[in-house]
C-alpha cells in the first residue's frame, strides 16, 4: 500500500459502509441500496457526529436521495460537545462532472458543497456545477488525485477528520492511494448474489494480493443480528 501522503497533513479517513454477508452494498440492479436496521443508521448519523466533512460520489448521492446532513437532534448536540461546525462540510466526487443538478443534496443548503472532478468534465457541467456548489476543484486529468484533494480539504477548511460514504469505486480509489486509516463495517444478516451487484471496494482493485491493503481488527460487536467491525489501517499510527 502506498505511504499515506508522504507525511504531509491531511484529515484522518474512516469509510463507513454497511453490507450484507456476502459483501454487497446493493442488489445488481442498484434498487436496493440501503437494508440496515434503525441501529446501523443511527451509527451512521454517530459518525457523522464526529467528523468535519462527509464523502460521497455522486452516483451513491443521487441513488440514495442523501442531503449529508446529521440526522435527529440528539446528533447536533454530539457535534457541539465535540466543538465541531454545526453541520458537515458536503464534499462530493464526480470524475465527469456528472452530478444531477436536481439531487436533493441541492435541496439543503445548511453547509457547503465542494465538488471534486477532473479536467475530463465538459465545461458546460463544471459551469452548471459551480452555479450550484459552493466550490468545483478540479482535481487530475481523468481520475480524482484524492491526496491532493484532502491536502487542500485540511487547508483550506480545517478538516480534521472525514467519513467517506462510498460508493464502491471511490471506496476502492482512496484504499489504493493510501488514504484510509479505519473502515467501519456493518455486516448485516442478508445475502444479495448477483455478479454485478457491487460491493465495499470495486473499481481497479488490486492484482497481487502482496498488494493488498492490510488492516488490521480494531473493535467488533454485535447487536442484534447485526455485527458493527472497525479495522484499522495496519501498521499506521494515527490519532482518530
Amino acid at each position: 500500500m502506498p505511504p499515506a501522503q508522504c507525511g504531509l497533513a491531511r484529515p484522518f479517513v474512516f469509510i463507513n459502509m454497511a453490507m450484507t454477508a456476502d459483501g454487497k452494498i446493493a442488489t445488481a440492479n442498484r434498487a436496493v441500496t440501503s437494508f440496515g436496521s434503525p441501529h446501523d443508521l443511527d451509527q451512521l448519523y454517530k459518525l457523522r457526529a464526529t467528523a468535519d466533512a462527509v464523502l460521497c460520489g455522486a452516483r451513491t448521492v443521487e441513488q440514495s436521495h442523501a442531503t449529508l446532513g446529521n440526522g435527529p437532534v440528539r446528533f447536533n448536540r454530539l457535534r457541539q460537545r465535540r466543538g465541531l461546525a454545526e453541520y458537515p462540510l458536503r464534499v462530493v466526487v464526480t470524475g465527469s462532472g456528472s452530478l444531477s443538478l436536481e439531487a436533493e443534496l441541492w435541496q439543503k443548503d445548511f453547509s457547503p458543497v465542494i465538488v471534486l472532478t477532473t479536467v475530463r468534465a465538459a465545461e458546460t457541467r463544471l459551469t452548471a456545477l459551480r452555479h450550484r456548489a459552493a466550490q468545483v476543484w478540479l482535481c487530475g486529468d481523468t481520475e480524482v488525485d484524492f491526496g491532493a484533494a484532502l491536502r487542500r480539504l485540511h487547508a483550506d477548511f480545517g478538516v480534521r477528520r472525514l467519513v467517506c460514504e462510498g460508493g464502491s469505486q471511490v471506496n476502492d480509489a482512496l484504499v489504493r492511494a493510501g488514504l484510509v486509516d479505519e473502515v467501519h463495517l456493518t455486516v448485516c444478516p442478508l445475502i444479495f448474489g448477483g455478479r454485478t451487484a457491487p460491493t465495499i471496494a470495486d473499481g481497479v482493485g488490486f492484482t497481487r494480493l502482496a498488494e493488498a491493503a492490510q488492516f488490521e481488527l480494531k473493535s467488533m460487536k454485535r447487536v442484534g443480528d447485526e455485527l458493527f467491525l472497525v479495522y484499522r489501517a495496519a501498521g499506521r499510527l494515527v490519532a482518530g
